[in-house]
């Protein structure tokens, strides 16, 4: 019952935000593209529930900038003061209603990662694909990029062990909360380093 009226939920909550929010959608996107993020959406295939592969949309927040070699540059040289603006506020995040509103997404979850990253899981972090992924989600409320990998795939374990319609509207108001106070730890906004694997498979390695 949980799962189908959540479903409910999104559907009906992106498809309001999306109306809603679209002058704030486009003037992000003018904003965007006069500060030199071009093209504005960012869109990268990312692993959702049950490891199913999907597009996601987001307004760009790094340059294209590369190097003599043509290799993209390191993402903190990449990440403008309008990107990070544009993280701190979340503005970023908006398309992903569109996500949402194709049933990719959920407003809460486990954030969407890389589909490289889905051998590199263990048992008890490959959980988080038991669920559809989420805009935001109970490792956002805590702490984003801040985070080590282990302390994120534990808390992402702990939203699916638990979730429920009392958990979701707890991080939803955290969310909010956070998103207009500003709240998050130095380092939430960052870019995040690559996952290179699990230190719980590397011990069982050994």
């Amino acid at each position: 019952m949980y799962e189908r009226t959540k479903r409910l939920f999104d559907f009906t909550a992106a498809a309001l935000g999306l109306l809603l929010l679209a002058p704030v959608l486009l003037t992000t996107a003018v904003v965007a593209w006069l500060g030199g993020l071009r093209p504005v959406l960012f869109r990268q295939r990312r692993a959702g529930r049950h490891g199913r592969l999907f597009d996601i949309v987001k307004f760009r927040s790094m340059t294209q900038q590369r190097d003599a070699a043509g290799q993209l540059l390191p993402d903190e040289q990449r990440l403008t003061t309008l990107g990070r603006s544009l993280r701190r506020s979340s503005l970023d995040e908006l398309p992903q209603l569109w996500n949402v509103l194709r049933g990719e997404l959920s407003l809460i979850g486990p954030r969407p990662l890389l589909p490289e990253y889905l051998p590199l899981y263990s048992p008890a972090q490959a959980v988080r694909h038991e669920v559809r992924p989420g805009i935001t989600g109970w490792a956002q409320v805590h702490g984003r990029n801040a985070l080590s990998w282990e302390e994120k795939f534990r808390l992402d374990a702990w939203y699916v062990a638990h979730r429920g319609w009392a958990l979701d509207l707890r991080i939803l108001w955290l969310t909010l909360r956070h998103v207009l106070a500003r709240e998050q730890p130095a380092g939430a906004y960052a870019p995040a380093e690559r996952f290179v694997g699990s230190a719980e498979i590397e011990q069982v390695k050994k």
